[in-house]
């Protein structure tokens, strides 16, 4: 990496380093900072009020369609944990214990929770009792952790992140399974009309899938760097828990069954993820639908107008009072300015000097586009208002157009693999063999594949083993 040479400012990572760009956004656009612990980060309020308007958004959702809000314990025995064989085989390289109280060694070791199923299922077998009871669809937001990993990458590897998870019981298979699609299709709608960012939809293999669970779903992310990420996951647990919790309930023919469920997660994960997406070599970009701060005015004066310009940057900001709205009152330079809003991605700059308010007008600049064009105050309510929506539908174009452009078929592995080495998404078809699933991950040089598509049928053989194959697939090296 290259000396920054504006002591600081500025973002001074050549263009394919993306990693080393990604994370020089997060520090010097405010988002984040270091804590004392690896892996675990600070989330600075830029990057937490994004937070919050997901769980405005996802809260609307869920609550609509019936979904209640929860809060179980962090600390999760170890009994409980090992409840689910398959489950705890899953996380246990993942889990955090708590041992100590104290001086004192606890009589049993505390799960620091990783994610919440065992917790909430002991509770869910005293809660239920008949079909009358059913069904139950709980949602918490909470932090997690997960300890082993080797490479933390801010929001999108950490320790510790924020998440909700939602657990659902149902007296029906179908029920469970309507209810994973669906929760899925809300988290499509959060990506695409919150964050701007398109998704792929599909299906995990046996291999990914999440542990303990009949399947899992997810969508995810491809992303600038060439890598895809996954986005969110909902799970049919089918009756693995409700057996392994003794979760059952008295049915409306007097019988006691074992019911159906399902658990579903979203993460500070996503925020990283719209980050990668839009953001440039000059810092941050990101909608106005999820910025802290959507408009910024920055009026240009000189000490003896100083006055005069920020009464009217004032002014214009009592037009704006349905968006957020700061004024930069700094003495530093007008293209300081610029460029501090630029690298904070904030969506829209207004900017009024002397000879526009003259003329009563100023100029609007738009961090997306990087265009600037005069605008009559009079009508600035109006523009701005169609601005909003304009810029979100531009970036959620611009990265559809990415998606689609750096999406190609690969029917046999050398081209596979070209498409692998040249930072592509794959398509291509695969017979359904775990065996033939780790050749695909070793010919590559560590794409996996990260989700089956579900509305395409394969028409020709898999592409390692050439046998008939069962299913097309995403093939991507990912984080």
């Amino acid at each position: 990496m290259k000396k920054n040479k504006d002591k600081g400012l500025g973002i001074d990572a050549e263009k394919d380093e993306f990693g080393d760009r990604y994370t020089q956004i997060l520090l010097k656009a405010e988002l984040i900072d270091y804590s004392p612990v690896s892996g675990c980060y600070i989330l600075r309020p830029r990057a937490y009020a994004m937070w919050e308007k997901v769980q405005d958004y996802f809260n609307r959702l869920i609550k609509k369609d019936g979904v209640k809000n929860v809060y179980f314990p962090l600390f999760i025995p170890e009994s409980l944990l090992n409840k689910e064989k398959e489950h705890v085989k899953g996380f246990s390289p993942e889990v955090a214990w708590v041992t100590h109280a104290g001086n004192s060694e606890l009589k049993e070791k505390l799960a620091i929770r990783p994610t919440s199923e065992t917790i909430m299922y002991s509770a869910f077998s005293k809660w239920i009792r008949s079909w009358r009871d059913l069904p139950l669809r709980l949602n918490q937001w909470a932090n997690v952790v997960r300890w082993e990993f080797k490479h933390p990458l801010p929001l999108l590897r950490s320790r510790e992140f924020l998440w909700q998870e939602g657990h659902s019981v149902f007296a029906l298979q179908n029920e469970a399974d309507e209810e994973v699609y669906k929760i899925r299709e809300f988290y499509e709608d959060v990506f695409k009309n919150v964050y701007a960012v398109p998704v792929i939809k599909g299906r995990k293999t046996e291999k990914e899938k999440f542990a303990g669970a009949e399947y899992t779903l997810s969508i995810e992310v491809f992303l600038p760097s060439g890598k895809a990420v996954q986005g969110a996951t909902t799970h049919n647990l089918g009756q693995n828990f409700s057996k392994s919790f003794d979760i059952t309930f008295l049915g409306k023919n007097e019988k006691k069954s074992y019911p159906f469920q399902t658990s579903w997660g979203l993460s500070t994960r996503s925020i990283g993820i719209a980050i990668m997406v839009h953001s440039d070599n000059k810092g941050l970009v990101l909608s106005p639908r999820i910025a802290e701060t959507q408009i910024v005015i920055v009026p240009i004066f000189t000490e003896e107008n100083k006055k005069e310009m920020l009464g009217a940057a004032e002014e214009i900001k009592s037009k704006l009072n349905n968006y957020s709205v700061e004024i930069d009152t700094s003495d530093k330079t007008p293209g300081f300015k610029f460029n501090d809003s630029e690298l904070k991605g904030i969506p829209i700059r207004i900017e009024i000097g002397k000879k526009d308010l003259d003329k009563n007008e100023v100029t609007i600049f738009r961090r997306d586009t990087l265009k600037r064009e005069g605008v009559k105050i009079g009508n600035l309510a109006d523009t701005i208002r169609k601005l909003i929506d304009d810029i979100h539908n531009n970036l959620y174009n611009k990265a559809e157009k990415f998606l689609e452009d750096n999406t190609i078929f690969a029917n046999d592995i050398t081209k596979l693999k070209k498409s692998i080495s040249e930072k592509k998404l794959a398509l291509t078809e695969w017979c359904g063999d775990e065996k033939c699933e780790e050749h695909i991950k070793s010919e590559t040089g560590g794409a996996k594949i990260i989700c089956i598509n579900e509305e395409l049928k394969p028409k020709k053989n898999c592409v390692y083993c050439k046998k008939k194959a069962k299913y097309v697939v995403y093939v991507a090296k990912s984080y």
